[in-house]
């Protein structure tokens, strides 16, 4: 929704200047009422509802007239937070800011058009006036193969992360049965259930923006976002790594320590690098 917003205002004037001629273009609109508006959709494939308010009151006195059906639910409606920051007074035809409509879900920009006894309100799904003017290009093929294979890898992502997750409770309980608990063996667990909560992180937030909530448009700060997240999660993994080499080290060699030195100072570097990043990337 943000990214067809962002298009929506970078090309809003000629967006909104192809509405309104259009709608001076097509005449009288009460003359179209026939058969439900069914000429008035044809006219325009984005075009999602119609539905008419008396001119003084501003409740709603037609049903809800979509593409392929009627909604009576909704007459009876008032309608004039429509018209917030709206003046008919000058023009006759206004475009209201794009927002998510209750009666389709999807986001849309609304028409209004004021006639001599009433005021029509025309609903345009923006993804498809967008689409429909050369301002968005989505191929659905492609986009539903896309869709396809991110499932897919996100689904065996997510399968891998459950079985990192069993992994660590059957070792766990297997060692506690058999007597044999001890450092590495509490240790071993949680870094496992680490890594398997990044896995599976990672895969939630990869269907989430190219599955779910599909982005067209390019989005920097979001992908920062999921590398910071996932890097923060295997920093943790590697400092309780880190723990345990020590403790292993403490109790066993007190020569290999240098070893664990060598491995935390390389944590600490990442994790400064990480500091680095994210200081770079707050003040781009």
């Amino acid at each position: 929704m943000d990214e067809f917003i962002e298009i929506y205002n970078k090309n809003q004037k000629n967006i909104e200047i192809f509405i309104k001629e259009s709608i001076y273009n097509i005449g009288d609109l009460k003359s179209k009422s026939n058969k439900n508006y069914k000429q008035l959709f044809k006219i325009f494939p984005s075009l999602e509802l119609i539905y008419i308010s008396d001119i003084n009151t501003l409740d709603q006195i037609s049903p809800n007239i979509f593409r392929d059906k009627i909604v009576d639910k909704p007459i009876g409606r008032n309608r004039q937070y429509l018209l917030t920051n709206i003046d008919l007074k000058s023009d006759k035809v206004a475009i209201t800011r794009p927002y998510v409509s209750s009666a389709t879900g999807e986001t849309c920009i609304t028409t209004i058009i004021k006639l001599d006894d009433c005021i029509v309100f025309l609903d345009f799904n923006l993804e498809s006036i967008l689409k429909k003017l050369g301002f968005l290009e989505i191929n659905k093929n492609f986009n539903f193969l896309s869709k396809s294979f991110y499932v897919v890898v996100c689904s065996l992502m997510i399968a891998l992360a459950l079985f990192a997750i069993y992994y660590s409770l059957h070792d766990f309980i297997d060692s506690f049965l058999n007597d044999s608990i001890s450092i590495e063996y509490i240790f071993e667990p949680i870094i496992a259930l680490t890594l398997g909560l990044a896995i599976f992180d990672l895969a939630k937030t990869i269907l989430e923006q190219e599955v779910l909530f599909k982005s067209y448009s390019k989005n920097e700060k979001s992908e920062y976002k999921v590398l910071t997240k996932f890097m923060i999660t295997i920093i943790i993994a590697l400092l309780i790594e880190a723990l345990l080499v020590v403790f292993k080290i403490a109790i066993n060699d007190y020569n290999q320590m240098l070893s664990a030195l060598y491995l935390i100072i390389g944590v600490g570097v990442i994790i400064l690098s990480l500091s680095i990043f994210i200081f770079i990337t707050k003040n781009k």
